[in-house]
């Protein structure tokens, strides 16, 4: 296994929705790699979470990324949220992302959960994809 291609897919995958014309159409540049501080925009994409398995095999190193993306909302309701959703689903699905090292074998969206938070009055819609990659 091979954790060494996590960072140039988190830098993909970034680069893919930030260059994105429809998602920038609705969040402009809103897209964080963490928790904004100070001014936090009412509608903005963070890269979340992430869990890697060994998928290596006769090719060499391999894993599997599960990784979230939340898009977080303090409009009224979920119409402005699952917009982003959707535009981040046409961004990442099955797209063919070019890594600055090891290759991405497939990209695919998984699942998703929306929710309230309320004590932001906020809502979250946390996405989930799937990527192979193989290093090497």
């Amino acid at each position: 296994m091979s954790y060494a291609v996590s960072a140039p897919l988190q830098l993909a995958v970034f680069a893919a929705l930030s260059s994105d014309a429809a998602l920038a159409g609705l969040i402009d540049d809103a897209i964080f790699d963490a928790i904004p501080v100070g001014d936090v925009p009412p509608l903005y994409v963070r890269l979340g979470e992430e869990e890697v398995r060994d998928a290596s095999d006769g090719t060499g190193a391999g894993a599997i990324h599960v990784f979230s993306v939340a898009i977080v909302s303090t409009a009224p309701g979920y119409a402005d949220a699952k917009g982003v959703a959707g535009a981040i689903s046409d961004a990442l699905h099955n797209r063919d992302l070019t890594l600055s090292r090891g290759r991405l074998v497939s990209l695919q969206f998984e699942r998703a959960s929306a929710k309230f938070i309320s004590a932001a009055q906020a809502r979250q819609i946390d996405m989930q994809f799937r990527a192979r990659v193989q290093d090497g």
